[in-house]
């Protein structure tokens, strides 16, 4: 107790002072208008700005989580696209008309490895024959085509990308309906080639390139990339169509696999056709 009197005494001035300035700054801001909005917008600030980074905290945290609602939401939508339907019959439907068949599922996927730099580049999903994925299944992003299966295990599966030297998928140029096989020289990731392309039809730089849909892998209508140049193949009456792929294959991570419901039946049928005497 003499300790705490002691301690009193000796410093009696300055909590004197203490008291004297709390009081003065509360009559301050408590009756004063401007320096109490001034103190209260500074404390809003500071408030918002801890609430902002909280906010960003549980974003980055729940990313995975909203990109995968995204991905269910997505194929919700695509599901319902003329293009994921077979024309059963001919006529003024509606979408969900009997005269309708859906040809095409697709199946939410996360890349989790992947190569750019190699001739024969492939991507790694974390979905498998455990979620109906079987070889020769199409892949594709938000942005264009990715590739084909190649391999699955139980739980995993292997694309085989666009990015590799023999993909040969047939491609249409818009909007005349130019038809051609996909090509990748093996150098930019970014640049990829159509072959087949004669050389007296005109193109016009940055047409649009899409899947023409005749393989079965993809449906017709997919994006591709864009006409970025036209080089003339010596000796040959054709264009080497130089495009740009829509996706940024190093930087990919969510795809969808593509179920063709009606792609056995497809193949059944076109297994039936004569082979050439030259390919015999």
């Amino acid at each position: 107790m003499r300790n705490l009197i002691a301690f009193f005494r000796r410093f009696r001035v300055f909590l004197f002072f203490v008291v004297l300035q709390i009081f003065a700054l509360s009559t301050y801001f408590s009756f004063l208008q401007f320096p109490r909005s001034q103190y209260l917008t500074t404390a809003s600030s500071i408030n918002g700005s801890i609430l902002e980074m909280r906010n960003d905290v549980t974003k980055h945290f729940n990313l995975s989580k909203n990109n995968d609602a995204l991905q269910r939401e997505n194929i919700l939508l695509r599901e319902r696209l003329p293009q994921s339907f077979h024309r059963l019959q001919y006529g003024l439907v509606k979408i969900d008309d009997t005269l309708y068949r859906q040809q095409y599922e697709y199946i939410p996927a996360t890349v989790i490895n992947s190569t750019v730099t190699k001739r024969n580049n492939y991507f790694t999903l974390n979905i498998g024959s455990k979620q109906g994925i079987k070889r020769n299944m199409g892949v594709f992003s938000e942005k264009g085509i990715v590739g084909i299966i190649h391999n699955t295990s139980e739980n995993y599966s292997v694309v085989k990308s666009v990015l590799t030297e023999d993909i040969n998928l047939d491609v249409m140029i818009e909007p005349i309906g130019m038809v051609g096989l996909l090509k990748w020289d093996g150098r930019d990731p970014r640049i990829g080639s159509i072959t087949g392309i004669s050389n007296d039809l005109k193109i016009k730089l940055w047409s649009k390139v899409v899947t023409r849909g005749g393989s079965g892998y993809f449906p017709r209508g997919l994006t591709v990339g864009h006409v970025r140049k036209l080089n003339a193949v010596e000796g040959k009456p054709l264009w080497d169509v130089a495009i740009r792929y829509s996706e940024d294959f190093r930087t990919i991570q969510r795809v969808y696999v593509i179920k063709n419901l009606m792609q056995e039946e497809q193949q059944a049928i076109e297994a039936l056709i004569p082979a050439d005497k030259e390919d015999e």
